[in-house]
């Protein structure tokens, strides 16, 4: 049985040049198209800062299951790329994970734990490339 923890609720209007507003107003940006000199931020950006704060939060909880604690300095550097082609537009994505001081394999566990178990991970598996690099 689910249960709906949370829905984030936005109205936007002007697409690439409008702007989004979030139901509580704890959100209010202006957005413009990438590239562009406007001065909002874009679709992209927003969605690499949701999976990268995501992302954080689900090594959090694959470092509990394996009795492990993350560094304060945890950090996950996203980079989505709107790119296009014959076939149209698509997105690409990195996650560049830091997880300073901690040995390479249980970095390398925390990260493919977490890659499981983001909302984030999980909508763009098998529908976008996606790397996702430890450095």
């Amino acid at each position: 049985m689910s249960k709906v923890l949370y829905t984030g609720k936005t109205h936007t209007t002007g697409g690439r040049e409008g702007a989004s507003r979030s139901s509580d107003g704890r959100l209010d940006v202006k957005l413009s198209s990438p590239g562009s000199t406007g001065a909002g931020t874009n679709p992209e950006q927003l969605f690499a800062a949701g999976w990268s704060a995501c992302f954080i939060g689900a090594m959090g909880l694959t470092a509990g299951q394996l009795k492990v604690k993350l560094p304060a300095d945890v950090a996950v550097d996203a980079e989505v790329d709107l790119v296009n082609d014959d076939s149209g537009y698509f997105l690409a994505a990195r996650l560049n994970v830091s997880l300073p001081g901690i040995d390479r394999e249980t970095a390398q566990a925390l990260v493919d734990g977490a890659h499981q178990a983001c909302p984030y991970s999980k909508l763009t598996r098998n529908n976008i490339d996606v790397q996702i690099n430890l450095i």
